[in-house]
C-alpha cells in the first residue's frame, strides 16, 4: 500500500521524463518542418488542388470519417499557403520551444490538415507523425531545452508577456468561427473548446493565484495529463515494433532470409545504386540483415524490463533507420521512427549531451550572448516552467 501511494504521489507530483518529452517534441516538430521544406516546391501536388486526390474526393471522405482538416474550408489558393504557411511555421516554434500550449494545438492542426486533406500521399512516417501530433498536445513538452524554459528562469514564468493571450485570442476566435459556421464537427468542436477552456483557466489562476489551492490542482491534473500522454507515446512506440515484427515472420520473404534483397533492386529505394548492388550481392549479408530486423523489432517490448539490453537494442534499432534513411532514400520515415525511439533514451545520456552542447555557448563571443542559451541548462522549477506552457 504504501508503495502504491508513492507511485501515486511521483505520477501526480511532477511530470515525468522532462527530457525525454523535450527531445520527443523537438524530433518530430523538426521532421515534419524538414519535410515541408523539402517539398515546398511539390506543395500543390502533395496537398493543393494540384494533387491527383481532387478537392470532392476530399469532401467525400472527410464527410464519412470527420476527419479534421481546415484545407477543406476553402478551395481558394491564398487558403492553401496561409494554412501551408502556418503548418511550417508552427514546426519551427514547436522546435524551439515558443509558447509550446498553442503551438502544438497549430502544430497538430497543420499536420492534420495537410495530411487527412490527401489521405494517399504519406507512408509509415507520416502515420507515426500524425499520431504524436496529437499525444503531444497532452504533454508538458517545454520543462527543458525551450525558449519557455528560458523566459521562467529570466522572468520567473514561461507564461510572462501578451504573445500567449494573443495568440490564444486568436486560435478561439478561429475554432469558434469553424464551430459556428458547420466546417467543424462536434467531435472536433468539443476538443477544441476543451483546450481553449484549459489554456484560459490555467492564465488566469497564473495570473491571480501562482500560490494557491487551485494552481496546486491545476498542477496535479497537468502532470497526470503529460504521464498519461508519455505512457501512450511509449506504448504506441512498441506496438509499432511489435506489429511490424509479428507481421513480418509471417512472411515466406522474411523466414527465408531474402526480404531485404528485394527493395535493395528496386530503383525507386536504389539512391546509390552501387552500394546497394554491393550489399545486395552478398546473399550472407542480406540473410543476416533480414532476420536481425525481425529479431530486433520482436523482442524491444520485452527488453523494456532490462535497461542494458533495451538501450543495446535501442541504438541497434536507431543504426537500423539511419540505414533505411541512406540505403533505400527514406530519410523522413527514418527521422520519424528515430524520433519516436527517442522517448526510451536514459536520461543520464540526454543530460550529458545537453550539458556538451550547453558548454558550447562557452566558446560563442560575448557579442552574441544568446545563441544556445536555451540548450544544456537543468530543468526550472515545475511550479514555473510548467505553468509557463499554458501560454
Amino acid at each position: 500500500m504504501d508503495r502504491l501511494r508513492r507511485a501515486l504521489a511521483q505520477v501526480s507530483g511532477q511530470a515525468l521524463g522532462p527530457y525525454q518529452s523535450a527531445v520527443v517534441r523537438i524530433g518530430f516538430a523538426a521532421t515534419w518542418l524538414f519535410f515541408l521544406m523539402r517539398e515546398f516546391p511539390n506543395r500543390h501536388e502533395l496537398y493543393g488542388p494540384d494533387g491527383p486526390w481532387s478537392w470532392q474526393l476530399a469532401e467525400r471522405l472527410v464527410a464519412g470519417n470527420h476527419a479534421f482538416t481546415v484545407l477543406l474550408w476553402s478551395a481558394s489558393g491564398w487558403w492553401f499557403e496561409l494554412v501551408y504557411g502556418l503548418a511550417v511555421a508552427a514546426s519551427a516554434l514547436l522546435a524551439l520551444g515558443w509558447r509550446t500550449r498553442a503551438t502544438s494545438v497549430v502544430f497538430m492542426a497543420g499536420v492534420l490538415s495537410l495530411q487527412n486533406r490527401s489521405v494517399f500521399m504519406g507512408d509509415g512516417g507520416d502515420n507515426v507523425i500524425h499520431l504524436m501530433a496529437v499525444y503531444l498536445v497532452l504533454t508538458r513538452c517545454a520543462q527543458v531545452w525551450s525558449l519557455d524554459a528560458r523566459r521562467a528562469r529570466l522572468r520567473g514564468s514561461a507564461a510572462a508577456g501578451a504573445a500567449g493571450p494573443v495568440l490564444w485570442g486568436a486560435l478561439g476566435a478561429f475554432f469558434a468561427y469553424g464551430a459556428v459556421s458547420g466546417r467543424l464537427s462536434d467531435g472536433w468542436t468539443a476538443v477544441f473548446a476543451a483546450l481553449w477552456a484549459g489554456a484560459a483557466l490555467w492564465w488566469l489562476v497564473e495570473r491571480y493565484e501562482p500560490e494557491g489551492e487551485r494552481r496546486a490542482a491545476l498542477d496535479v491534473l497537468a502532470n497526470l495529463l503529460h504521464n498519461a500522454g508519455m505512457l501512450v507515446i511509449m506504448a504506441e512506440v512498441c506496438l509499432i515494433y511489435a506489429t511490424a515484427g509479428w507481421y513480418k515472420i509471417q512472411g515466406s520473404r522474411w523466414q527465408d532470409g531474402t526480404a531485404l534483397y528485394y527493395p535493395l533492386r528496386l530503383d525507386y529505394f536504389t539512391p546509390w545504386p552501387g552500394l546497394s548492388g554491393a550489399l545486395a550481392g552478398s546473399g550472407v549479408l542480406v540473410m543476416l540483415l533480414t532476420y536481425w530486423t525481425v529479431v530486433v523489432q520482436v523482442a524491444f517490448p520485452f527488453t523494456l524490463f532490462n535497461r542494458r539490453v533495451k538501450n543495446v537494442l535501442l541504438a541497434a534499432m536507431m543504426l537500423e533507420h539511419a540505414g533505411i534513411a541512406v540505403l533505400l532514400g527514406l530519410p523522413f520515415f527514418s527521422l520519424a521512427m528515430i524520433a519516436a525511439d527517442t522517448v526510451f533514451l536514459p536520461t543520464g545520456l540526454l543530460v550529458w549531451v545537453g550539458a556538451r552542447v550547453g558548454a558550447l555557448r562557452v566558446r560563442v563571443p560575448r557579442q552574441l550572448p544568446v545563441r544556445g542559451a536555451l540548450l544544456g541548462a537543468p530543468p526550472p522549477d515545475p511550479r514555473a516552467s510548467n505553468a509557463g506552457e499554458a501560454g
